[in-house]
């Protein structure tokens, strides 16, 4: 899937909008600051602005973690300090496991994960959220793409076991038999494969760990909950924006990131040979199919989801994950506690949601995103 066109990619936002208006859940996540660009950008932001509820934000509002939806968060920063004068929002994307650290260590408002907080993060929590804990709040969602650079090879398709295989170093040839077998009529080359992973504790990488664990148990056998790269072999790279910037210029060469990443550096994306009739493509859309048959697995204020990495579904993409922002149930810091509800509450508005599928991501399913809007009130 070469990521080329911007009327194609225009058209597969607003379907991605359409669809996942419409899904309702079965039940009930170094950085890139490019924009995704827009001749109308200003008129979109002044739209979204207008439609703003500041309700007592003031002051500056620190907030760290995901790398993973900052594309997603240059946008809402933008458009919620030109509604809200005086406010600004730090959003530092140092990657999942660096913004629980920080949240739990109390230096940052919210924290933003592509992962939901482990028992013992959320115990940890306990000791910043007086009388409370921290809680998991859904705001985004989108596909991990597989990247690649391969001169010539403009429509590669791949499956679990495949993948598996190759960021884990057994397979390391372009020309290997199983990549032949999924891509007849190709030419690939006899060439090394170059194969890029995260440096840093991510939540993009537990989420592709729990994919494979999930689709080739077979042949990924490492820990399907470590946010560290956990196999041997390949290079690392520091963020999303590293990854797709060293897939990018090298010949040869894979690795993974979110959608938005693969759009903005014109990368082609692997489709998934899931099972179903047809390989998946990385889009908005299918990743939107996938989500859509989460379960809620948090009581309460939590809304941690259990995504099925395993779904043959057709058209739905299985790589997926959906980002969380993190913050105190209650004992919220007092003189950030408006400024972190107002902000939450435009991140999951509809004109918040709206503006996701143009980056890249997949605005979450209508129930999802109403039970979200119904706790971020509540915090205290």
């Amino acid at each position: 899937m070469k990521l080329s066109r911007k009327n194609g990619l225009r058209a597969s936002a607003i379907g991605a909008l359409v669809v996942s208006g419409a899904l309702v859940l079965s039940a009930c996540g170094s950085d890139n600051n490019t924009e995704t660009p827009a001749k109308d950008g200003d008129t979109k932001s002044s739209a979204a602005a207008s439609n703003i509820a500041c309700e007592g934000a003031k002051g500056q509002l620190l907030a760290a973690g995901s790398s993973a939806q900052k594309n997603a968060m240059d946008l809402w920063v933008k458009n919620f300090q030109a509604a809200c004068s005086g406010v600004e929002i730090n959003y530092q994307a140092i990657g999942s496991g660096g913004g629980i650290t920080k949240f739990n260590q109390g230096q940052v408002a919210f924290a933003g994960s592509d992962s939901a907080l482990k028992d013992e993060e959320v115990a940890e929590s306990q000791k910043i959220c007086k009388g409370g804990k921290g809680v998991n709040l859904p705001m985004v969602g989108g596909p991990i793409a597989i990247g690649y650079k391969l001169e010539g090879v403009d429509n590669l398709v791949l499956d679990a076991s495949t993948i598996a295989k190759i960021f884990d170093n057994k397979i390391t040839k372009w020309n290997d038999p199983a990549i032949a077998k999924l891509n007849p009529g190709a030419k690939l080359p006899d060439s090394t494969i170059q194969a890029f992973h995260r440096s840093d504790e991510s939540g993009t990488t537990q989420n592709l760990g729990k994919y494979l664990s999930t689709a080739a148990a077979a042949d990924w056998k490492h820990d399907p909950k470590s946010k560290s790269w956990p196999a041997q072999g390949g290079q690392a790279a520091n963020g999303s924006s590293g990854v797709a910037t060293a897939v990018k210029d090298a010949e040869g060469s894979i690795g993974y990131f979110e959608l938005s990443y693969a759009t903005a550096n014109n990368i082609s994306t692997v489709a998934i040979n899931t099972g179903a009739s047809a390989p998946v493509a990385a889009s908005s859309e299918n990743a939107s199919k996938a989500i859509a048959a989460a379960k809620v697995k948090g009581t309460g204020s939590d809304l941690a989801l259990s995504l099925d990495y395993a779904t043959k579904a057709e058209g739905a993409y299985p790589i997926v994950l959906v980002t969380y922002e993190i913050a105190c149930d209650k004992g919220n810091k007092a003189e950030t506690l408006p400024t972190l509800k107002a902000f939450l509450n435009y991140t999951v508005s509809e004109e918040g949601q709206k503006v996701l599928a143009d980056a890249g991501y997949a605005p979450l399913p209508a129930e999802i995103a109403a039970k979200v809007r119904t706790i971020v009130p509540t915090l205290s």
